[in-house]
């Protein structure tokens, strides 16, 4: 009889067991990853200057925790380019030599693959200028500042735009033609000595750390007037430097601040694209 029970006992804990067992692995899987997973490694090429290399990062960061909270952060690769040096290849590039540059940009894009970069922003409206060439070589992509900026601003139904940077950013094609053409903006440039003047406050001041109240006074004046004279209904602070100068409280029109709508569209993207 002990025997009998014994092995009714057995047999009803196998069966037990087996039932468990088929009730745990009969569970549908969840396969959907979550945020965290699924958030792909932002490259940033900064140190041109570094100043607003530190608001990207900070930008970025701010941005992630927000959309996950708790203690998230963004994946973030930061290569930061020696800026003493990279002035002087500028200056080659100015004269007609791209060489030295096209070849750091390059270098530091191939850094951040290696890495693990996903993809890739360049923290300078200036050194987007090498955007698509850096793409193209290095085969990872590069989210162009003017893309995001031209998006942002057609978003707010603004026509007529001004662009303050550097001389390069405000004179060359590879910035307004982008915004004209693929976002069908008019846009309206600072005078030969408004630029130049601008030139100057970026790479003498703003790149090392000097924000002084009579530099952001001639920006507000130039910004006005150009709103005056030329019809502009917003300004693109097309430096990542001059949002560390000039907010959105100084002056009347809206205001387009590239360096947060980069880090914007960086996080993003680093979420939508799989």
């Amino acid at each position: 009889m002990k025997r009998r029970n014994a092995l009714i006992y057995l047999i009803t804990m196998l069966i037990l067991a087996v039932t468990v067992s088929a009730c745990g692995t009969s569970r549908p899987a969840n396969t959907k990853k979550s945020d965290e997973a699924r958030m792909k490694t932002i490259g940033i090429i900064g140190g041109v200057s570094w100043q607003s290399s530190i608001e990207y990062y900070r930008l970025m960061n701010e941005m992630v925790a927000a959309k996950l909270g708790g203690l998230n952060s963004a994946k973030i690769l930061m290569y930061s380019i020696e800026f003493g040096e990279f002035s002087k290849q500028e200056r080659l590039a100015n004269q007609g030599d791209w060489g030295p540059l096209r070849k750091t940009m390059i270098d530091a894009a191939q850094r951040l693959k290696r890495g693990g970069a996903d993809f890739i922003v360049i923290a300078s409206n200036t050194m987007n200028s090498t955007a698509d060439l850096v793409q193209k070589t290095v085969k990872i992509p590069v989210l162009h500042i003017a893309d995001a900026t031209g998006a942002e601003v057609k978003k707010s139904g603004i026509k007529t735009v001004a662009l303050l940077g550097t001389s390069y950013t405000m004179e060359q094609n590879f910035y307004r033609d982008r915004l004209e053409k693929k976002y069908g903006l008019k846009v309206v440039i600072p005078d030969k000595a408004e630029r130049d003047y601008i030139n100057a406050v970026i790479f003498d001041e703003l790149c090392a750390g000097k924000f002084k109240q009579a530099s952001r006074e001639r920006f507000v004046q130039i910004i006005d007037r150009l709103v005056k004279e030329q019809g502009a209904q917003g300004v693109i602070l097309g430096c990542t430097e001059i949002p560390l100068l000039i907010k959105q409280s100084d002056v009347s029109v809206p205001v387009f601040d590239t360096t947060k709508i980069h880090s914007e569209a960086a996080v993003q993207y680093a979420f939508d694209h799989q």
